[in-house]
């Protein structure tokens, strides 16, 4: 999807709740009542709102599983809110450079990391709960610190699960400074190994 587009900017947008219909290129896996859009006063903007189990109700980019995203920047952001006492989750499908395809699965669910030469579970307990946040996930030191001699090539699918509110998506080619955003909005929040 994005492989032959340019990426040499600052960032790489992958998904806006602003527009028409946003949900257009993901696969929505729920139904209207669990997924929806809908404006949100407190960032003053649209929203995709993610509800229920994280089992069923899930978006997933790109919608087929044959096609790949492409993405090679290193950060992966998400602008993301999660409700006290809810499970969030995410998974994201990286290719190494030498072309194996591995799964990172991030979630409030696990309480330590766990990995296979393919697979990781990795516990997301450094995430604020009922706060606007800009979760921000370094790709290449994921790859390289769990799959050991592994080389972050490229991201190539992102589902994300309830339970959140979602407004954007978007991939950095350097590190942000760890501040809020323009308006005040949004704190950074890493998500590292080194947290364990």
């Amino acid at each position: 999807m994005f492989k032959n587009e340019y990426q040499g900017g600052a960032f790489v947008e992958i998904f806006s709740a602003q527009g028409k219909n946003p949900g257009a290129k993901w696969k929505i896996l729920g139904s209207p009542s669990v997924i929806w859009k809908e404006f949100d006063k407190e960032v003053k903007s649209f929203v995709f709102v993610l509800e229920g189990s994280s089992q069923t109700n899930k978006i997933q980019l790109p919608k087929e599983n044959k096609q790949i995203l492409g993405l090679i920047q290193r950060f992966l952001v998400l602008q993301i809110y999660i409700p006290l006492g809810q499970d969030f989750s995410t998974e994201l499908l990286i290719t190494d450079l030498r072309n194996i395809k591995r799964r990172l699965y991030l979630s409030t669910v696990h309480k330590e990391l766990s990995s296979t030469p393919l697979h990781a579970k990795i516990p997301l307990f450094m995430i604020k709960r009922k706060i606007w946040c800009n979760l921000c996930i370094d790709l290449v030191a994921f790859t390289s610190e769990i799959f050991k001699g592994a080389v972050f090539q490229s991201l190539d699918g992102i589902i994300v699960s309830a339970n959140c509110k979602l407004r954007k998506i978007f991939t950095l080619k350097s590190k942000p400074q760890d501040t809020a955003d323009k308006d005040g909005m949004f704190n950074w929040i890493w998500c590292s190994l080194s947290n364990r």
